[in-house]
């Protein structure tokens, strides 16, 4: 991790600050920023990619979160870009889906080998546009290239069992059939692992995949392209099969309500997740949820503090409070509960915040300045609710969009501020005396996505897995709700979506299943012994 944090050294500058001249041109035109252009980047690039660039829409800048000063501009996709790129996605999934799985997967592990040689680079972009730091950043990219090794075996494993038949001389198996178009819309906070969870899963299968990543992330979802489409063209395979259009809200929508997309992988708020679904509802497509989630730890009077505060710390500061999976209730049994709240506050205060780039950085900015008014909107509600700012609370001082990582104690489980997820570093400290009401806690929030405890109790950790435990999709003992492995499925229940990606099995969402009677007898036997003469 030393040794990556060291590199970021030699692709950004140290300081975030720079003269009132310099900040009315673009960063990527700076000395200081010239590794951008390693990515195929320049002042203004096409959003637009279906096997060629190009882009007729809106041109959006997009910005640093760590000083506010425009990195360089993106030409949005047009609807009559969005329609043309469609009908190229759709002709190039003809030459992909009759491509082996294990040759697709081939193709997939050279898109993982060439995201390896670009990983610090393009960690660099993504900690200067979205904001994490450095070894956030890589770690990101990172998750892009586990998932395409994990799809190359998969490309070799899918497919559906031999059932027994009923009936003499047929055989009854399960046929499984990609869907074709996969649209994925990404959110910001994870602007290439969550592309990555799909599209490599999605290409393995035998989709084409047509991506909209954030606006404000626009440069990070075009150098991403770039790696990929070269990979397609150097195999001489359509580069449709991957298409880009970056844009806003008139692509989504598009998106959404395109018969044409045969199933829609959307991340994002529970807000615009459901108008996304009813849309793709109305027109009886297929939809994968990853949306919000209102995370909660639980630490019993066993559990080992030495694994809880940096659980605790991690999960609520990790990303600035940027992640699906942040902790935002912390749930202490009531006799630790000012012990922890101290040792908790005492490691809050140890938390180097700075420059996302900068080796000694373990804390960033918030990604936009409208994030900054929601955090200090959520603490005036908590405070509002009767809670008590024990640490943070405050705007920091300085350049870009940083705020202090927040702790609130003293509100009730039910207070209404604590039933909001809020996307920023503030974590909710709760007091509870019993098993069985803590556990009902955990799962009044309407989203269900990721939870945790802490305890050494053997019964209480299987009574929390059972069916009388935790509603989340992620079910956690001993370790944060954040950061979860690429091998298992990742999504949540209720307003969370529903959706699973990545590992495990969710490679079924993106295929069709069929099931297929043969017979290779003489005689027309029916099912359940129903004669017909």
């Amino acid at each position: 991790m030393l040794r990556l944090q060291r590199a970021a050294a030699t692709l950004l500058p140290l300081r975030a600050g720079v003269t009132t001249a310099a900040m009315s041109t673009l960063l990527i035109s700076q000395p200081g920023y010239a590794w951008l252009r390693e990515l195929g980047l320049q002042e203004e690039n096409p959003g637009v990619y279906n096997g060629r660039w190009g882009g007729r829409g809106e041109v959006v800048r997009t910005f640093c979160p760590a000083n506010n000063e425009p990195i360089a501009s993106v030409r949005q996709a047009s609807l009559e870009d969005y329609e043309e790129t469609v009908k190229k996605a759709k002709e190039a999934w003809k030459v992909w889906a009759n491509i082996p799985a294990p040759k697709r997967g081939e193709i997939v592990r050279q898109i993982g080998d060439a995201l390896r040689q670009k990983i610090k680079v393009l960690g660099s972009l993504v900690s200067l546009e979205m904001g994490k730091i450095f070894v956030e950043g890589v770690g990101e990219v990172q998750e892009y290239v586990d998932v395409c090794d994990y799809a190359v075996g998969l490309s070799r494993m899918i497919g559906g069992p031999i059932l027994p038949s009923e009936r003499p001389g047929h055989a009854l198996i399960e046929q499984w059939n990609p869907v074709g178009l996969v649209g994925i819309i990404t959110a910001f906070n994870f602007p290439v692992a969550v592309y990555g969870w799909n599209s490599a899963i999605a290409m393995i299968c035998g989709n084409a995949c047509l991506w909209k990543g954030a606006p404000t992330t626009s440069l990070i979802s075009v150098a991403v392209t770039k790696i990929v489409a070269k990979v397609l063209e150097d195999n001489k395979v359509p580069g449709a099969i991957c298409s880009l259009v970056c844009g806003g809200a008139d692509i989504g929508t598009a998106m959404a309500k395109d018969e044409r997309m045969d199933l829609l992988s959307f991340t994002g708020s529970t807000k615009v997740g459901k108008q996304v679904a009813l849309m793709v509802q109305e027109r009886f497509g297929r939809s994968l949820l990853e949306l919000g989630g209102n995370n909660a730890i639980i630490v019993f009077e066993d559990a080992d503090l030495n694994l809880v505060i940096p659980s605790a710390l991690f999960a609520a500061v990790g990303t600035a409070g940027q992640r699906c999976t942040t902790a935002r209730r912390l749930f202490l049994h009531e006799s630790i509960h000012d012990d922890v709240v101290t040792k908790l506050a005492k490691a809050y205060a140890q938390v180097r915040i700075g420059d996302p780039w900068d080796s000694d950085t373990l804390y960033g900015p918030l990604h936009t300045k409208e994030a900054v008014k929601m955090f200090l909107d959520a603490v005036e509600q908590a405070k509002q609710q009767g809670g008590s700012v024990v640490y943070g609370g405050k705007v920091i001082n300085r350049s870009g969009n940083y705020v202090e990582p927040t702790i609130v104690t003293g509100l009730a489980h039910n207070a209404p501020i604590v039933h909001t997820e809020t996307f920023a570093p503030i974590l909710y400290v709760l007091k509870f005396k019993e098993e069985e009401e803590v556990f009902a806690w955990n799962n009044e929030v309407k989203q269900g996505l990721s939870s945790s405890i802490f305890t050494k109790d053997l019964g209480r950790i299987f009574r929390w897995l059972g069916p009388r435990g935790s509603d989340c999709g992620i079910v956690n003992v001993n370790i944060p709700t954040s950061g979860a492995e690429i091998g298992g499925a990742f999504g949540g229940e209720k307003h969370t979506g529903g959706g699973r990606e990545s590992g495990s099995d969710s490679w079924k969402l993106y295929m069709r299943r069929s099931t297929c009677t043969i017979n290779y007898s003489k005689d027309l036997p029916l099912a359940q012994g129903i004669k017909f003469q």
